[in-house]
This record gives C-alpha cells, structure tokens and sequence, in this order.
C-alpha cells in the first residue's frame, strides 16, 4: 500500500474540484457586481479560529488559481498544528475575485482541516504503540483524494482508495463464496495469479480466522469485536501464518482507541474521520479593499 497520494493524482483533483466546487456558484457573482468597483483590490486573510490542523492546501491553491488570485503566503505547512486566533494564510488580488473564491475555498479547507485535526486526536492517542490510524472509503462521493489527503495530514495512514488494487473479502463476498462452493482459498489464489498482492479478509468468528490465514490472507479485518476478541484472534492467526497484519475496526471510538491498539493490532480504521467530519472553524477576512 503506498505511504501518499502521488503528487499529481493530488493537483489534478484539486484542479478539478475546484472547478466543480466554483461552477455551483454560478457563472458571476451579482451581490460583487453591484457593491464591489471593478479593479478594486484587497487581500483575504484566512483566520483560524480553533486549534486546528491544516490540510487542503493544494485544494485551496487551485480554487485561488481558479480565480486568477495571488499565490496563498501560507503560516503553516500542511499537516501542521494552527492555535485558534491565528492566521493560516493571506491571498490577494481583485476584490471581485477573492469574494468569488471565499466559500469554496473555505468549504475545502474546512472540511479537510476538521478531518486532519481529528486524525492528529487518535494517531496522538496511540502513539505509544505500533498501531496506525487508517482512513476507509466512507468519504463524500467526489472528494476521496481530499478526504484521504486530509487524513495523512493528520498523521494517519493510507488505506486501499478503491476496489480495483486489493482483495477486502467481507461479509457479503463471503456469503457469494459459500452460495457459489467455492473456497477462501481458491479466491485468494486466483488473486494472487492476477497479480494482486494486497489480500485482506474480513473475520467475524474464530473459524474464519482460521480459514483466512491457512489460505494466505495477507492482513485481517476483526470486525466489531471487544478487545480481548481482538488479542485473541491475532494470537491465533498469528501463530498460523506469522506475517499477517491486523486491523481492527468497527464501533472504535477514541476513548477506546488505544486499548484496541494494545491489544496488539497494526491498524486500526475510523469511518467516521471522513463520513461525519466536524469542520473546522476557518474564516477569510477581507482588508485593504
């Protein structure tokens, strides 16, 4: 699994998003066009209001960029902690322009900042383990690549980004194995033969602990499970096939999230880092208009 995004898989989206993001406004700005001179300049100054991690920087430059604005002069880097009453950044030019830029802007640095800034509370509270924080695929339709680049800005991990690159057998594929008489094994076999090498399986009992690492699972998924369920079962399948990884998820909260992680896992995965994301408290504030 790689460590980031690729560095063009990120601009890309953001150039896209934003251009998106920005068509919901409409073509003009008519509130602007009746206050706002034509050729009068200001500068927006992005405020942080809480603590905050920082993260949509590249979201928020292409939405700048969009609106033939200045480069952002950023006071911190991506991923990187902002005390509330603080200045994240300054971007100038024409006044038309920056208020046309505001809500998008914001809309994208919000979102991604609440959900950095969550990631950094559990990545913080297992950090005296081996554990890593994992996003899922339960992020907005549109924004995966915001979402999860907002998740490693918050010290968290990547995960698989679709279903076309790693084998995830749950629930369901499970049942289709057992309807069709075909086995874990001739799944994960047939798998490997197409060259996927990313072979994760879902457990929810004992038995398919068991049957998952005997047919060369490369990680598994302990699925709402206590703890000591979680101990247990890795023990088990780790005496069985030594190098699988463990990822617990489901019902992990972080009050919890550290005693899942000493239980022994190498993952532990949030749904709700991106699909019930607090946004953070960001404002632009206009001056010199």
């Amino acid at each position: 699994m790689p460590e980031r995004i690729p560095r063009a898989d990120l601009l890309a989206d953001a150039t896209a998003l934003a251009a998106r993001a920005l068509a919901e406004d409409g073509e003009g700005d008519v509130t602007s066009e009746v206050t706002v001179p034509l050729g009068q300049h200001g500068q927006g100054i992005l405020e942080v209001r809480r603590d905050t991690v920082l993260a949509g920087v590249v979201h928020a430059e292409a939405v700048a960029a969009a609106c033939r604005l200045g480069a952002i002069e950023w006071a911190a880097s991506e991923g990187e902690s902002l005390t509330g009453g603080t200045v994240a950044g300054r971007v100038g030019g024409l006044l038309r322009d920056i208020l046309r830029a505001e809500r998008a802007m914001l809309n994208l640095l919000q979102r991604a900042s609440g959900i950095a800034t969550a990631t950094r509370a559990y990545a913080d509270a297992v950090r005296h383990t081996r554990c890593r924080i994992l996003h899922t695929r339960k992020t907005a339709p549109g924004l995966r690549l915001l979402d999860v680049s907002a998740v490693l800005a918050g010290g968290g991990a990547m995960h698989r980004l679709d279903l076309a690159h790693t084998v995830m057998v749950k629930d369901n594929h499970w049942q289709a194995l057992r309807a069709s008489g075909r086995t874990l094994a001739e799944a994960l076999a047939t798998a490997r033969e197409l060259g996927v090498r990313g072979l994760q399986v879902e457990v929810e009992a004992r038995e398919q602990v068991e049957e998952a690492a005997a047919a060369g699972a490369t990680r598994l998924l302990v699925d709402n499970q206590t703890p000591e369920t979680v101990r247990e079962w890795g023990a088990l399948a780790r005496g069985l096939s030594p190098a699988i990884e463990l990822e617990a998820t489901g019902g992990i909260t972080l009050e919890n999230v550290a005693v899942y992680a000493e239980a022994g896992v190498d993952y532990v995965s949030i749904g709700a880092l991106t699909h019930s994301v607090v946004a953070a408290d960001l404002s632009l504030e206009v001056v010199g208009a």
